[in-house]
């Protein structure tokens, strides 16, 4: 007797959960806010685009946080989350920084652009196979290797930062910010140590004062974006060579155990 005929078994697929969707949800939610930041500066609302990108960086930490704390990392968000920094973070800051001031710089200018972008993708890149790498110490994963995309894309706007806070005085020529976002380029491909902040571990001590600095920062923001921003962009570049020493300094003491 043969089963000609027979109906084929249908695959049981199971329902997922709303929660599983939530990471994916809010890297597509900081990709549209990127893009969005495009679209404003087409239209030369400078501190509309600004915030596009800020906001771009609050959705790329949260969707990282919400998948490890629902235990529901994937591969496809990790591919996602990449792509979507590689527009977010890479393409529309240099995009903006050039609608802003780079074409006046002629030809560096938009070599800035392209090489910030290719900065920006490279890193991302090379932080997707360093994932993989399981030899790294533990104490090694308090750090970055190179900038981070968001943080790169802060500091590349940091100039504009600058002159929506304090005005036209604070604008320099149009090269200065195209070298700028040159080596804010190279500091993202760079094998220069910078903190991590998922690796660190708080005292209870600075609990409380933590949470007072979180607030009055966001007061800030409220109350006096631009010049909130202008520091908190200045203040992490100054810690960039605090990064290097802290990391130095730990290396040597593992080397001496």
């Amino acid at each position: 007797m043969t089963n000609e005929g027979a109906p084929t078994p249908r695959r049981i697929v199971k329902d997922l959960p709303i929660t599983r969707l939530l990471p994916n949800m809010l890297t597509l939610l900081s990709l549209c806010s990127g893009l969005t930041g495009l679209r404003f500066a087409l239209q030369e609302q400078w501190e509309h685009a600004v915030l596009a990108i800020v906001i771009a960086s609050v959705f790329d930490v949260l969707d990282g946080r919400v998948a490890r704390m629902l235990n529901i990392a994937s591969k496809f968000g990790a591919e996602l989350d990449s792509l979507s920094d590689a527009i977010s973070f890479g393409v529309a800051p240099g995009f903006i920084m050039y609608e802003w001031a780079l074409k006046d710089a002629g030809g560096i200018g938009w070599i800035a652009v392209l090489v910030f972008a290719a900065c920006g993708a490279l890193r991302l890149a090379r932080f997707n196979t360093m994932l993989e790498d399981h030899d790294i110490p533990v104490w090694a994963k308090r750090y970055f290797t190179g900038v981070p995309a968001p943080a790169g894309a802060s500091l590349g706007l940091l100039p504009l930062a600058f002159v929506l806070e304090f005005g036209d005085a604070a604008r320099l020529p149009a090269t200065v910010y195209a070298l700028w976002m040159i080596v804010v380029g190279g500091l993202m491909v760079s094998q220069l140590p910078t903190f991590a902040l998922k690796g660190w571990r708080i005292v209870p001590a600075w609990v409380a004062p933590i949470f007072v600095g979180a607030v009055a920062f966001i007061a800030g923001l409220i109350t006096n974006t631009w010049l909130t921003l202008s520091g908190a962009g200045a203040l992490y570049a100054l810690c960039l060579p605090l990064s290097w020493y802290s990391y130095r300094a730990r290396a040597k003491a593992e080397k001496e155990i």
